[in-house]
């Protein structure tokens, strides 16, 4: 069975819309800045914030202003109505709404608690609504107007593509017709601090791949794919971009926020999805990496590329030098880079790159670069060794 991509969306600091983020990708620029408009930050983080806000926002997906509605939620609305396009309700097609997001409601949450110290007859109650992440999944579909069975993942960096690997794998199984997936992250104190406390976050711009790498920075962003089956596309009438060909998730629960030094997870994941996708490994004509930046990630996933290509490694690149590491989002936007890829025929840099790692003999593409683009392989590593790839292929 083939599953068809029809629909891709994504907001993120290098664009509102895919073709924004085309031009910005080309463009080998990043807008990684200081971070803004963020009550009580500690101190000066560098990260990829989107200028749009709340309100504008808003407007934009046509939200009562005074809708009490996480940034998180919102970024999600955007990038899945830009999927959704012109899609419509049907009958007779079955769809399913999968979103992911880790950070849901949490934004909001942070600035009722400092309301609520300066104003003790503030409502917990009403104002802590939105915290879940559930409730993020209820605002958008009620947003979009979408009819559809509804479904929340949260497994941290991983999560958006998780989303897309369970909305593939039911439509496989014939549950369903039609999956609109992916996710959501907006930049909160929680997750700032957090990365901080656990020293991986860099004060300059972050490195992927690179020797002197000291850790990342983080974006906000969100990324959504539309996936069909063939009854679905009959009945819409859509067309696809690309198809998603292998999925696999492998879990190495070495470390609560470490992966293997050996790539054990990345390794299942990629070799499984490869497998899946019914392609060889030197079929594989681009790795859009999870290359966090951090000591740690970039180490094992370069181990667990030498472990799947041997010394015939695809060309690879981590486009979070772009928009900062997402979290939950960085999957489904990192999906939308990939089906780009493969429409284009594109290989996106990997900036701020100098030095070869030492334990490495390898290097990420670091210009932009035209080649044929038939499969990529997309990977998302998250917290607790839940490592995710996906194939993507013409």
């Amino acid at each position: 069975m083939q599953i068809a991509i029809c629909g891709i969306g994504t907001i993120s600091a290098i664009g509102n819309t895919v073709a924004e983020s085309l031009e910005t990708l080309k463009s080998g620029k990043s807008p990684i800045s200081k971070i803004e408009n963020i009550r009580h930050l500690r101190k000066p983080y560098l990260g990829g914030q989107i200028k749009l806000s709340d309100e504008a926002l808003k407007a934009e997906l046509g939200i009562e202003p005074n809708t009490v509605f996480p940034r998180s939620a919102l970024l999600s609305a955007w990038a899945a109505k830009e999927a959704w396009g012109n899609s419509e309700n049907h009958d007779e097609i079955r769809t399913a709404f999968i979103s992911a997001t880790s950070v849901g409601g949490m934004e909001l949450s942070e600035q009722f608690y400092f309301d609520y110290q300066q104003n003790e007859s503030f409502d917990l109650i009403e104002n802590l609504s939105t915290h879940d992440n559930g409730a993020g999944t209820d605002l958008i579909l009620d947003a979009l107007g979408v009819n559809a069975s509804r479904y929340t993942i949260s497994t941290a960096c991983s999560s958006a593509a998780n989303a897309i690997l369970l909305g593939a794998r039911m439509i496989e199984m014939g549950i369903i017709d039609r999956a609109l997936v992916g996710g959501g992250d907006a930049l909160s104190n929680f997750t700032l601090n957090g990365f901080d406390s656990l020293m991986i976050y860099d004060t300059e711009w972050c490195k992927p791949f690179d020797d002197t790498r000291k850790g990342l920075n983080l974006g906000e962003a969100a990324g959504f794919l539309r996936l069909e089956n063939d009854k679905a596309m009959k009945l819409s009438d859509s067309q696809p971009l690309a198809y998603v060909k292998g999925w696999a998730n492998a879990n190495d629960s070495y470390h609560q926020t470490a992966s293997s030094p050996d790539g054990k997870g990345a390794t299942l994941a990629i070799t499984k999805a490869i497998a899946k996708a019914g392609i060889d490994a030197d079929q594989i004509d681009y790795i859009n990496a999870h290359g966090t930046a951090t000591p740690n990630n970039d180490l094992s996933e370069s181990t667990a590329f030498k472990n799947v290509f041997g010394n015939q490694i695809p060309a690879f690149s981590s486009t979070k030098a772009f928009t900062g590491h997402t979290l939950a989002a960085a999957g489904g936007i990192e999906a939308v880079f990939s089906v780009l890829a493969i429409r284009e025929n594109l290989i996106f840099p990997n900036l701020n790159y100098s030095n070869a790692m030492k334990e490495t003999d390898f290097a990420p593409q670091t210009e932009i670069k035209s080649q044929e683009v038939n499969h990529v392989l997309s990977n998302s590593f998250g917290f607790g060794g839940n490592s995710t790839s996906l194939v993507f292929s013409s």
